[in-house]
């Protein structure tokens, strides 16, 4: 995912480029856009989205509350159609129960008596919508599917834990096991950093990255805060007042950039540690990418 020149609200299409570790240059968009607006009733939550995601890309997306970030994920997943635009997804209009796709939803609490066991969890990814146990060959293969999704989130130590006893990282990775069980082509993440630590945050980032490289999926992750992600993402793509942008980075996280897609000044500081500090912003829209002095999370929502 690329864009041609500065980045803006609305920004040219980007080319599905990729890394030596990824697939090659020819493969098609993933997901490709093309002036696409997204609404709620009457009511426009964003326009002039113009972006392809290629396989193997890992874009984060960025953004206040409010901004319409979780909304770009139901327009991929079919659960909302566009106001304006186009929207593609692996080739075809979006549509509801792609299996192609996985989706980790924003984590809710899990009830600390729950007694259902990580690999059962992972297992739901697979055979959640039907009843019974299958075939015994089908159960051979789902077993070897969930086994390759666990070892491949490095979770393996703590498959066989009640997830009701498991830490937020632990329960994320496993999260992550059963939507890449069924080996979708597109991941769609909704703040599956959110209430985790710092170090957990760039563990599950680290991992996300790996799975991306490793398995040529297609990556978007919704997030406030772009420090844990930075060092990891091929693009973000920032939607702040009705618009989209979307870029490097370098591109798009600027001082001149912000200022111009928030319409009031906006500084970005970087620290020694290269972790970017947004200073100008209202308190609500500030902290995506502001921490405390301790280098934790200033504002976990």
């Amino acid at each position: 995912m690329s864009t041609t020149g500065a980045p803006t609200s609305h920004s040219p299409p980007m080319a599905a480029t990729q890394s030596a570790e990824g697939p090659p240059e020819s493969a098609g968009p993933v997901v490709s856009a093309r002036d696409l607006a997204a609404a709620y009733r009457a009511s426009t939550v964003w326009a002039g989205a113009t972006f392809d995601v290629a396989p193997g890309q890992f874009v984060a997306v960025l953004g206040p509350n409010g901004a319409g970030k979780s909304t770009l994920l139901r327009l991929v997943l079919g659960l909302l159609r566009p106001a304006a635009g186009s929207l593609h997804v692996l080739g075809g209009p979006p549509r509801r129960g792609n299996p192609a796709i996985g989706y980790v939803p924003q984590r809710r609490p899990i009830d600390p008596d729950m007694r259902l066991a990580g690999a059962q969890f992972v297992r739901l990814g697979v055979d959640g919508h039907r009843w019974g146990p299958g075939w015994p060959g089908q159960r051979a293969d789902v077993a070897r599917r969930i086994t390759d999704a666990v070892d491949a989130v490095d979770a393996a130590g703590y498959v066989d834990h009640p997830v009701g006893t498991l830490s937020g990282g632990e329960l994320q990775r496993l999260m992550l096991a059963q939507a890449i069980v069924n080996n979708p082509r597109l991941l769609l993440l909704d703040e599956p950093l959110a209430n985790l630590d710092v170090r957990n945050q760039v563990g599950v980032a680290t991992l996300v990255s790996t799975l991306a490289r490793a398995r040529g999926l297609a990556v978007l992750l919704v997030a406030h805060d772009v420090n844990p992600l930075v060092r990891l993402v091929d693009r973000v793509m920032y939607i702040a007042k009705g618009k989209v942008a979307v870029g490097r980075p370098d591109e798009v996280i600027t001082s001149e950039h912000l200022s111009s897609l928030y319409g009031t000044n906006v500084e970005v500081l970087r620290d020694g540690r290269g972790r970017l500090f947004v200073v100008g912003l209202d308190d609500e829209v500030s902290h995506p990418h502001a921490f405390d002095r301790d280098g934790d999370v200033s504002d976990p929502c």
